[in-house]
């Protein structure tokens, strides 16, 4: 069994040249921290520098995220709101720019990393996903994809949200969990959640919440809810309190995980457990009430089979409220 927990990303607006630098030494930091040599570390500055350079020169609104994965990876994915890109596969060929730049930036990104995405259009914008990690570290099997995007509320340093996987074969487990608030009363809330979800990712759905609610008591409160994915069930069993959204989403279809009014810590009825089927392709977005709810699903429709951190990436992007801690999580299930 494989558990994934939930890490935070350091946000970065690339409005200046010296916001490049500032980013580049953090994620030489957190390339180190990984355990990460010279060579390793190396790609991982000049991934960054060129996303960000191209963020500076060509886009609206860049914005570039940095995060040290729990399977030692550094994550940089680089965001904007514009003007976006009418061919994705031209822009991916060395020699072509719009800038008057030698044009070898992203395809030098895609031969660096160990894991590329892209997605862009126009004139919403573009979303670029790049994972490094060190030569001895072999990329992950899991039966499940995963990924997830959190960032902090405006002004602080620590996250009041939080987010856990668990990964046994066919079998997956979600939670996120939204501690009142923000600021670090806020993270002490969440990340309670967080070990009792991580006593036993596979917990029945109804006793975890339970227990969640036992250890909650000490702290301010948090809106939870948890998902199970058995591997034998094209379903997804879900219990929780609070305003966890979730929905499982797919070209034709989109339906709503409902989870009951309350707080763990503080006030929860009797727990409700619901099981909704899954649609063939469709993903699990599971985010925290810093995310508008009434986002359109078809804007995830062209990311059904891509990275699910790049789906988590795009939403975060387009409908993040930009005053609170937001949090995206999306399952898929393998092809």
């Amino acid at each position: 069994m494989e558990v994934i927990h939930g890490t935070v990303h350091a946000a970065f607006p690339i409005a200046d040249p010296s916001r490049v630098g500032e980013a580049r030494r953090h994620a030489v930091q957190l390339a180190h921290e990984a355990g990460m040599g010279e060579v390793d570390a190396g790609r991982v500055a000049l991934v960054v520098t060129e996303l960000a350079t191209n963020l500076l020169r060509h886009a609206k609104q860049g914005l570039l995220l940095l995060a040290r994965t729990s399977s030692a990876d550094v994550e940089v994915i680089a965001l904007d709101k514009g003007p976006g890109m009418p061919d994705v596969a031209r822009s991916l060929r060395d020699g072509f720019s719009t800038g008057g730049t030698p044009g070898t930036g992203l395809g030098a990104v895609a031969r660096l990393a160990d894991d590329f995405d892209i997605h862009s259009t126009v004139p919403e914008g573009t979303a670029v996903l790049a994972r490094v990690r060190s030569a001895t570290s072999p990329a992950p099997v899991r039966s499940l994809r995963v990924g997830a995007v959190s960032v902090c509320a405006p002004g602080e340093v620590v996250c009041g949200d939080a987010w856990c996987f668990g990964l046994d074969g066919a079998r997956g487990s979600l939670l996120v969990a939204d501690g009142l608030g923000h600021g670090p009363q806020a993270a002490e809330a969440a990340q309670a959640a967080v070990q009792a979800f991580m006593a036993d990712p596979f917990a029945d759905c109804r006793a975890f919440v339970q227990q969640a609610h036992h250890r909650l008591r000490s702290t301010r409160g948090a809106a939870i809810a948890v998902y199970r994915l058995d591997g034998d069930d094209a379903s997804v069993q879900h219990a929780g309190a609070g305003n966890v959204l979730a929905r499982l989403v797919s070209g034709v279809t989109d339906r709503t995980l409902v989870t009951q009014h309350g707080t763990a810590g503080l006030t929860i009825r009797s727990v409700d457990v619901a099981q909704t089927p899954w649609p063939e392709h469709a993903l699990l977005v599971a985010h925290s009430d810093g995310i508008e709810s009434r986002w359109r699903p078809d804007a995830l429709a062209p990311l059904l089979r891509r990275d699910p951190t790049l789906a988590a990436a795009v939403l975060l992007r387009d409908h993040s409220r930009g005053r609170d801690d937001a949090t995206v999580a999306v399952i898929r299930r393998k092809d």
